[in-house]
């Protein structure tokens, strides 16, 4: 990947699975296409939304293997590197660029909550291990490590970090990081249902969630943004707003899986130790669903 492919709308893809609880490669092929039909602009698989944790190791291979064969080079695929260990971590890496990865979204350590010094050093270790461009993923709220706009100023020198995917949910960290590097990263909205706002503030794309059933939507409301059509996007964002809701929360991949299933394109199932939603909090995702399909804009 090259620093200009580091824009649009990069669908968090779910990780589907069979009633047997085995990867469903056939659902999932049929799910990209519909996202690249769409116009999507890159793919990132086995993120936080992919259920990685719950993935062996020869899984999370053979997914990026599979991806790269399907895409076939008309868009980015990027691979999420969410270990708890450096050594897990390097090998995954090595082993994900020889089934084709084009980059990696990489998280920090993984079930240790991390200092600044340990933090930076497993970013550089992770840079220097790989050949492929990186993506940094901030998640204090989910993973208890935060990188300040400070830290993505000390981590400049690191040539193959490309982008930035900032999920804080504190808007202005993207100015903060804009300020302190220029436009040294590519800047990514992370959490949904701040998009317009991180458009505004002059986000250069979108790890998208609610995308996976929405893929038209999502990709018109990044145009529009990049147009600087601003009233009409404030227009579709205000319609999407309550499914990009469900972007957030400890069962939000409970909840996108469920608008998938309620959507025809893809299965509400999960991996253990997740467990599906209760009745209760699957009404509530289905009235957000069905109130929006009663609205839904025309494109």
């Amino acid at each position: 990947m090259n620093k200009n492919e580091w824009h649009g709308v990069f669908p968090a893809l779910t990780t589907k699975f069979t009633e047997a609880d085995d990867l469903d490669f056939d659902a999932m092929a049929r799910h990209l296409e519909f996202q690249l039909e769409a116009g999507v602009h890159g793919v990132i698989l086995l993120g936080s939304l992919g259920e990685n944790p719950a993935l062996d190791m020869s899984e999370k291979v053979e997914m990026v293997r599979f991806f790269a064969d399907q895409v076939g080079g008309r868009v980015p695929v990027v691979a999420c590197v969410a270990e708890s260990g450096t050594r897990r971590a390097l090998s995954f890496v090595t082993q994900a660029e020889q089934a084709g990865a084009d980059g990696f979204m990489v998280l920090p350590p993984m079930r240790y909550a991390s200092d600044r010094e340990e933090t930076l050093v497993w970013f550089r270790t992770i840079c220097a291990h790989a050949s492929r461009p990186v993506m940094v993923y901030n998640n204090p709220i989910a993973y208890g490590t935060d990188l300040l706009p400070e830290d993505f100023a000390e981590l400049a020198d690191i040539e193959s970090i490309h982008a930035i995917k900032e999920s804080s949910s504190d808007t202005r960290r993207m100015a903060d990081i804009r300020r302190l590097t220029g436009e040294r990263f590519a800047l990514f909205c992370g959490v949904d249902d701040i998009a317009f706002e991180c458009f505004a503030l002059g986000a250069d794309g979108w790890v998208a969630g609610l995308v996976v059933a929405f893929p038209q939507e999502t990709v018109r409301l990044f145009e529009l943004c990049a147009s600087n059509r601003w009233d009409e996007a404030r227009s579709l964002y205000e319609w999407f707003l309550p499914l990009l809701h469900l972007d957030v929360g400890n069962k939000f991949v409970q909840q996108i899986k469920l608008v998938e299933e309620l959507h025809g394109v893809g299965s509400a199932r999960v991996r253990a130790p997740r467990l599906s939603l209760n009745e209760r909090e699957a009404r509530e995702v289905e009235r957000v669903y069905r109130t929006a399909m009663e609205s839904r804009p025309k494109l």
